[in-house]
């Protein structure tokens, strides 16, 4: 599953071009007054100006077994959100090792490695060994709605988890992430999950605003 381009929305253009441009040193793609974009590897994340927003939880593939070099160049511009002491997630039932960190909104960022892809690298880790963005997460008040609401779109897998709280939609390439927001909060944090905006491209193409899902061309 291809995610060839996430926008989110910013109360604070300048703020989220310092951090995405300067501290995490990413390509930049467009720089406008109320918008800006970045390349992700394979993808595009931009944001859009907006007022009033909640933050969203979003995540990246990195190289297949490069975590703790991904990590040591994190922990070089930004405070690791850890779990239980840990910086570095084992997700066993996935194949896969994550980390995670804040933007400057509180978006809640996610590296992850997955073993499945075997994406090899042997060259030092750097902002340009993103291979793309591979997660959106949507926190909904009905899991199964808005998954047959996705699969009407194109049809796709679960990969793990059910529609009672937490339900993992697509594959080690690209996912959503399902959770049900009065039962599950956001991992690692264990803050509340907020339903946010997003427009989405590639593979499926919609807008999610005020959480209701409109299919695009």
């Amino acid at each position: 599953m291809r995610i060839e381009e996430v926008t989110l929305f910013t109360n604070n253009i300048k703020a989220q071009k310092h951090f995405y441009a300067e501290v995490l040193g990413l390509e930049q793609l467009v720089d406008e007054p109320h918008m800006i974009a970045f390349k992700i590897g394979e993808s595009v994340l931009s944001f859009q100006y907006k007022s009033s927003f909640k933050p969203s939880h979003l995540a990246f593939n990195i190289p297949s077994y490069q975590e703790e070099e991904a990590l040591k160049w994190l922990e070089q511009r930004v405070e690791i959100l850890d779990f239980e002491g840990q910086k570095i997630s084992d997700f066993v039932n996935w194949n896969a090792k994550a980390m995670y960190f804040y933007d400057s909104d509180n978006n809640i960022l996610e590296f992850i490695a997955r073993r499945n892809l075997n994406i090899e690298n042997d060259v030092e880790f750097s902002s340009s060994s993103l291979v793309s963005i591979s997660e959106m997460a949507i926190a909904t008040n009905d899991i199964e709605s808005l998954y047959q609401q996705i699969n009407r779109i194109q049809s796709i897998p679960i990969f793990y988890g059910d529609f009672d709280r937490f339900c993992a939609v697509g594959n080690d390439e690209g996912l959503f992430i399902l959770i049900d927001k009065a039962k599950k909060t956001w991992y690692p944090t264990l803050e509340e999950a907020f339903t946010s905006d997003f427009i989405i491209k590639g593979d499926y193409n919609f807008s999610f605003i005020n959480g209701k899902l409109q299919e695009m061309n």
